[in-house]
């Protein structure tokens, strides 16, 4: 018999169809699941404060940790750089999340091969998949660098990458002038941004190699860290090119993530010329946009290059200030009188939404200098952070967080939870109530059981499209992050008013 196309279902319809919910029910009886009162009953019982200091004080259990692994960072730094082919030193099942992870909040391809290990290589080393692999990766994509790291497999039997690539090298894999710059990052310690930082550190170390000149070459360096937001490294060029700053921005992923549709096929588009970062030990200065994800590589760059290495995060009114202060220093430039617009254009946007975020109080989860800069940016607006939590942190981090809390009237009520995950979460918003929730797509679980309005920022976001392509800092970003959490409340309380007769006495069309 024939198919029509057009009884094809999305997903979203398909499984409301009689078939697929009288199979959902035959399948009931197999389950043996428990009645329905006994599971609303638990399902209650996880609301209250004793479920909550039972949840606390599990030690041997991470439910969602808020974080990614260390080779998903490494992939990130390596595609900011010119023709650069992500080589990853483990299994095809590892890398194939990696590069799908990203992939979902792109929406765009992202390239990485993997040595192909398996029992035979977890028993005997992957020396062999190393030298096959770099054969086959610099035959078949043609790539001007190849960044590898390691998975958890390779770390686990002690695989040595510099040895390998070495031997690699050796048996003609790739030329002896070929660069392999390579970094260890074990899943089982770390997260996302120790990755990121390794490999930056390990790429900039392979580069940068007996390039060290007499004189300066006059540029800032730019490190914008994991920062997944595309347009804000177009943001630092542009205020770099207004304020007429020769620099050099280190792993410039922008094109690579957010590439135009051409038609054609460019495996890696855009990018740091290597040249460029070869010569980026020569400049002024290195400005990194963020801390915690460049630790080793801010220290690799002030005790090897000999240069000053400065933190300045470019996220509201106050960071962004001093962000141009800063480079007026270190360049001698002055700021110019577009950007004295742009920021009273921001200081204007804040005024207008100042009243709905005044005294709001919310919970925040992420990555340290993301949630760094969020929490700075809403103390601005007058909002409370009740809950702040932050699976990879460090004790460095929260001081320096609580200095930030207690430079403000409202942040006295903030707990920061360090290395907590989101089902502990999940237990605070039930027992301590706040008005909004601030975190990644992860969030939207938490949402649907707490009721909490989600403003989705950070990494990933995968169920709504496009957002990675606004920027979030300057004074442009200011505008962005206004309008994705004032109108986050707006939508919330037309939510709670859209039943007529009932609710709808609030239901306005001016907010």
């Amino acid at each position: 018999m024939p198919q029509n196309p057009e009884n094809i279902k999305d997903h979203v319809e398909l499984f409301h169809q009689p078939e697929y919910k009288q199979l959902f029910e035959n399948k009931k009886q197999f389950e043996n699941g428990h009645e329905p009162a006994e599971v609303q009953r638990v399902a209650d019982w996880t609301k209250t404060w004793e479920y909550r200091e039972k949840n606390f004080a599990r030690e041997a259990l991470t439910v969602n940790p808020a974080k990614g692994c260390q080779p998903l960072g490494a992939m990130f730094a390596a595609v900011g750089f010119e023709g650069t082919l992500p080589f990853v030193q483990g299994s095809q099942g590892c890398v194939a999340y990696f590069r799908t992870h990203l992939t979902r909040h792109y929406k765009e391809p992202f390239s990485g091969v993997s040595s192909s290990m398996t029992e035979d290589a977890a028993v005997f080393g992957g020396l062999q998949n190393m030298i096959d692999g770099l054969a086959n990766s610099y035959s078949l994509y043609k790539p001007k660098m190849i960044a590898v790291c390691t998975t958890c497999m390779a770390e686990v039997i002690g695989d040595d990458l510099q040895s390998f690539i070495g031997n690699a090298k050796d048996a003609g894999s790739v030329p002896q002038d070929f660069p392999v710059p390579f970094a260890h990052t074990p899943s089982f310690v770390g997260s996302h941004i120790t990755g990121y930082d390794n490999m930056m550190k390990g790429i900039l170390s392979t580069l940068t190699e007996g390039k060290k000149k007499a004189k300066s070459n006059g540029k800032i360096n730019f490190i914008p860290g994991f920062d997944t937001y595309v347009e804000n490294n177009r943001e630092i060029k542009r205020i770099a090119n207004l304020m007429g700053i020769d620099y050099t921005v280190l792993s410039d992923n922008s094109d690579y993530v957010d590439s135009p549709n051409t038609g054609e096929f460019d495996m890696y588009p855009g990018g740091t010329k290597l040249e460029d970062a070869a010569d980026a030990i020569n400049g002024k200065a290195t400005v990194a946009l963020q801390a915690y994800s460049t630790i080793k590589t801010r220290e690799y760059i002030a005790k090897e290059w000999k240069q000053d290495v400065c933190v300045s995060r470019p996220w509201g009114i106050k960071g962004t200030d001093e962000f141009l202060m800063k480079l007026s220093e270190l360049t001698g430039k002055a700021i110019p009188e577009e950007l004295e617009i742009e920021r009273g254009r921001a200081v204007d946007a804040m005024t207008d939404s100042h009243a709905w975020l005044h005294g709001k109080r919310f919970a925040i989860y992420g990555d340290p200098d993301l949630v760094y800069s969020v929490v700075g940016f809403m103390l601005e607006m007058g909002a409370e952070p009740v809950h702040i939590l932050v699976h990879n942190t460090n004790e460095v981090f929260e001081k320096e967080l609580q200095a930030l809390l207690d430079s403000s009237v409202f942040g006295k009520d903030a707990k920061i939870w360090g290395g907590k995950d989101l089902w502990h979460m999940r237990s605070l918003l039930f027992t301590e109530p706040v008005d909004l929730l601030i975190g990644n797509s992860y969030g939207k679980y938490l949402w649907r059981d707490c009721k909490v309005p989600l403003v989705r920022i950070g990494y990933p976001i995968m169920d709504r499209h496009h957002y990675h392509r606004y920027a979030t800092v300057g004074y442009k970003g200011i505008i962005n992050l206004l309008n994705w959490i004032v109108n986050t409340i707006f939508e919330d309380i037309d939510q709670h008013t859209n039943i007529p007769s009932k609710t709808d006495i609030s239901y306005d069309l001016i907010r």
